[in-house]
Parts: structure tokens; C-alpha cells; sequence
């Protein structure tokens, strides 16, 4: 528990105090958002706000979770190494689209397809990487087993892990990247995501087969130091949100939301927790599925509608509710199905 506390200590002063520096320099470089025209009129008055700010989130993550080990004197364990590498991989393809956007002063940074691809390159190196390096006990960091709110019998085989784990990846990542449209909203609901995971692995690290050899134990690679890695994340994101919160001074661009996608993505795979990403990131799913639905429905009516914009955020805001009230509303979502998720977890092992 006092590795986690530091990682979150450290990583949460890093985001506070460092985002100003960051801002200061993006600013003075001139790398403002660039809004869509065919966006709602309010956001307009948010061209120019400095964008690429998920560098201070990924820095000050890594700062606390290394700090944290530093201290303490504990190793860090691989299944963390790998998921920092995809976020880090994620974040550069992020930035890449953000770079292109601020140099050419357009909306379109990378197309879909090269996002895409780039996103799912790395995931599926995440997901070979992530089943070899087995430790003394023959656990790798993923599991070759399908999990829901725990591991399962069923095997899946290599070919279908990688396959599996690179849907995982992109669906978190452009689900998040599709909840970033308003000030706040996606940094904060993911601070009450990857608070959920921490729990998870604390619970999972306290049942272990390694510690309590009964029925219902966990056989989980490195439980507790992913709970390290998820309070490193929800404090830099915590630290971030103080200056993202509406007004927002800074955001997150694409550089930020595909790396948090990628570390709730890899969270859910590490803790052989993989289908419980569903309600834990209730919110995410469901701005995704209003852009699936809006975008189905467009195509097969012939151009008609389903809400007058997506994502959903963006609906609301059409319908004249202000953006503080549909953070708020939203975030209050969030929590209703991160409440939800941590219920279906603790309930499996009320009734093992």
C-alpha cells in the first residue's frame, strides 16, 4: 500500500505543478486545438487553447510509478513494462495526429486508416509480447484464457489473444478518444476507471493463490504492482484535470486520450479482467455506440439522424444543456457503471 501511495503522491504533484510549464510552452510555440466548423458554435471560443497535454499525463504517470519503485526498493515487473510501452506507443501515434493537425492548422491530422493501423500494430505487438515471458510459476502478463469478471476455462489460442487483445486496445482507445469532447469529461471519468482497477488489484494481490491457496483465488501475473501502475494514472490524470476542468487552459489531444485507452485497455488484460472493461467503462461505451448508431442509421436512412450530433456529448449540447451540466451528468454515469463493474467483481467472489 505505501508504493501505491507514493506512486500516486508523485505522479499527482508532477501533473499539478508541471501542467502550467506545459502550458506556457505549447502556448509560446503557438500548438492550439483546431475546432471543426461543423461543430456546436460554443467550442469556437476554444481555438487556439493549447492541445497536446496527455504528454504531462504519460510524464507524470511514469515519473510516480518509477519514483514509487525507487523508493521502495521494489522491482518493476514486466506485465507493467509492457503496458507503459503501449501507452507510450499509443500516446506517439496520438501526437502524431495532433502534430500534423497544429503544423498544418487543419482539423485532419492522420486519416482514420493510418490511426488505426498504427494503433493496431502496437497492440498486437502488446499482445505477443504480453503472452511470453512466463515467470518461476509459468505465469505470462496475459493470459492465453478469455476472462470476464475473473479468468475462465476457455482457452483461446495465440492467433485469436492477439486478435482479441488488439480489439480490446482500439475500442478503449477510440472510445475514450471519442468521450474527449468536452472540457473534462474524459480525463475525469477516467480517473474513476483506473480507481477501479487499483481496487481490483489490490483484492486480486490480497486473494492470491500465492498468498491464500483456497478455491477462489486469483493466478495473476503481477496484480499489486498494476495497482501501483492504475494510481499513477488516476492521480496524473487528477493532476491534469485541475487545468482541464471548463475553462479548460489545456487538452489532453489525441497524444492523451489513445495512451489512456491503451493503459485501461492494459489494465483489463494484466488482471485477467477483460470483459469487465464493459461496465467499468460504461461511459466510454456508450458515446461509442451513439457514434456506431448515428452512423449506421445515417447510412441506411438515407441521411437522416438519430441525435443532432455525435457523439452523445455533443447531442446534449445541441438541446442547449450547458457543458458544465453534461460533464457533471456524465461523470455522475461514469460512476453509476464503474459502481456497477466493481459490484459484478465482488459478487463473483461472494458466490465462488
Amino acid at each position: 500500500m505505501r508504493q501505491i501511495l507514493i506512486s500516486g503522491a508523485l505522479s499527482l504533484i508532477f501533473a499539478l505543478f508541471g501542467t502550467p510549464t506545459l502550458i506556457r510552452v505549447l502556448a509560446g510555440r503557438g500548438y492550439g486545438q483546431i475546432i471543426r466548423d461543423d461543430g456546436p458554435s460554443s467550442h469556437h471560443t476554444k481555438r487556439g487553447t493549447p492541445t497536446m497535454g496527455g504528454i504531462i499525463i504519460i510524464f507524470a504517470a511514469l515519473f510516480g510509478y518509477l519514483g514509487a519503485h525507487l523508493l521502495t526498493g521494489n522491482s518493476i515487473t514486466t506485465s507493467a513494462v509492457l503496458v507503459f510501452g503501449l501507452v507510450i506507443a499509443l500516446g506517439f501515434v496520438g501526437f502524431l495526429d495532433d502534430w500534423l493537425k497544429v503544423s498544418r492548422q487543419k482539423s485532419l491530422g492522420l486519416t482514420g486508416k493510418q490511426k488505426l493501423l498504427g494503433q493496431a500494430f502496437f497492440a498486437a505487438v502488446f499482445g505477443y509480447l504480453g503472452i511470453r515471458f512466463a515467470d518461476v510459476d509459468g505465469f505470462t502478463p496475459i493470459s492465453l484464457y478469455l476472462s470476464g469478471v475473473r479468468e475462465t476455462s476457455l482457452k483461446l489460442g495465440v492467433v485469436v489473444v492477439i486478435v482479441w487483445v488488439v480489439l480490446m486496445v482500439l475500442a478503449t482507445s477510440n472510445g475514450v478518444n471519442l468521450t474527449d469532447g468536452l472540457d473534462g469529461l474524459a480525463t475525469g471519468a477516467s480517473v474513476m476507471t483506473f480507481l477501479a482497477f487499483l481496487l481490483i488489484g489490490v483484492w486480486e494481490f490480497g486473494q492470491s493463490c500465492a498468498i491464500t491457496a483456497t478455491s477462489g483465488c486469483y493466478q495473476v501475473r503481477d496484480p499489486l504492482d498494476m495497482a501501483v501502475f492504475a494510481a499513477s494514472f488516476a492521480a496524473s490524470c487528477t493532476g491534469f484535470l485541475w487545468w482541464n476542468a471548463s475553462p479548460a487552459r489545456i487538452f489532453m489531444g489525441d497524444t492523451g486520450s489513445l495512451a489512456l485507452g491503451g493503459a485501461l485497455a492494459g489494465l483489463a488484460t494484466t488482471l485477467r479482467v477483460e470483459l469487465l472493461l464493459l461496465p467499468l467503462g460504461g461511459l466510454f461505451v456508450i458515446i461509442t455506440l451513439s457514434v456506431i448508431i448515428q452512423t449506421l442509421y445515417f447510412k441506411i436512412s438515407g441521411g437522416k439522424r438519430v441525435f443532432k450530433m455525435a457523439p452523445l456529448q455533443h447531442h446534449f449540447e445541441l438541446l442547449g444543456w450547458g457543458e458544465v451540466t453534461i460533464v457533471l451528468r456524465f461523470w455522475i454515469i461514469a460512476g453509476l457503471c464503474v459502481a456497477i463493474g466493481l459490484g459484478l467483481f465482488y459478487a463473483q467472489w461472494v458466490a465462488k
